[in-house]
């Protein structure tokens, strides 16, 4: 509370503020000595007001501190009709340029692509980071924008140990081939180097790294799910010389098929995307290990019998 003079008990009396009606009112006599006053601070609470000093934030969007300017530049909005509010003003900002233009584009293609795979923050930032690393050394011009983006966004979710394949991202990547984000992640490894002296880490993929994606995919239960985690891991201890993705899709068919509701080997496919063809030879190598690697609290070695051959 503060003191106001009040002008009933002819001396400064301590006033109680009613935020909700916007009034001074005195607190001995009840006389209201400001009415509707206006509440100058933020409207939200911060942590700021804990320790005691001011908040000078007001409005506006948050800072990003890989643009040159915070991300606070200002923009000429655009009519209900679509047209200038005011022709000039746009025609002066248009002729003025924006430095950050290219590199703002890119991070709003980065932010769509990553919602698209359901990507989080953490990966989201790192990949606009890889980009504007890009960018300081201004050898993004004249490629395919979706391409470098794409890569980054592949390079993020390796280096947070949440790996895409390149298939899955090239699914949302229309302006894009698989084999152009390949070139482009090469090229960004390759230039990152250089900046840096040494290669980039981007992380060592595991199969079980896609078990969950995958398993929750084919909606599997929880009971199949934990029996694909361990097979995983137990196969890990024998030299099975294939690419995780390969050996996490040829095992969830392994399970899958003394479960009581089996997944065809096209589900399992196309919700691993990995071909047919790569699974059954995957599946080919695994299978002599089948009653080492399977957990016993799942299959019985007469179960295992119930495994489907793999063809010579």
């Amino acid at each position: 509370m503060s003191e106001f003079y009040c002008s009933d008990c002819k001396r400064n009396t301590e006033v109680v503020f009613d935020h909700a009606a916007g009034d001074a009112v005195c607190s001995e006599c009840g006389l209201v000595l400001e009415a509707r006053t206006i509440d100058e601070t933020s409207e939200w609470r911060t942590f700021a007001d804990d320790s005691g000093s001011n908040d000078p934030n007001r409005v506006g969007g948050p800072n990003n501190p890989l643009l040159g300017d915070g991300a606070l530049t200002t923009v000429i909005s655009r009519g209900p009709n679509g047209s200038n509010v005011d022709g000039s003003l746009a025609r002066l900002q248009n002729r003025g340029g924006y430095p950050d233009r290219a590199i703002v584009i890119a991070f709003k293609t980065i932010s769509t692509m990553a919602d698209r795979l359901s990507l989080v923050t953490t990966i989201k930032d790192r990949a606009s980071e890889i980009y504007k690393r890009l960018e300081d050394q201004k050898c993004t011009r004249g490629r395919n924008l979706e391409a470098l983006v794409a890569a980054c966004i592949y390079i993020a979710c390796r280096q947070e140990s949440k790996p895409r394949t390149v298939k899955e991202i090239c699914s949302i990547v229309p302006g894009a081939t698989k084999k152009e984000i390949g070139r482009a992640k090469e090229f960004i490894v390759k230039q990152l180097k250089v900046e840096m002296g040494e290669s980039l880490e981007m992380g060592t993929i595991h199969a079980g790294d896609y078990l969950r994606r995958f398993c929750s995919n084919l909606g599997m239960s929880h009971e199949e799910v934990k029996a694909v985690q361990e097979t995983v891991q137990r196969a890990g201890d024998f030299d099975i010389r294939r690419s995780p993705i390969s050996i996490a899709a040829a095992i969830i068919f392994m399970v899958t098929q003394l479960a009581e509701s089996k997944k065809p080997l096209r589900d399992i496919s196309t919700a691993t995307t990995v071909a047919e063809g790569t699974i059954k030879n995957a599946y080919k190598d695994l299978y002599p290990h089948a009653a080492k690697i399977i957990p016993e609290w799942y299959a019985k070695e007469r179960d295992l019998k119930n495994l489907s051959s793999p063809k010579s």
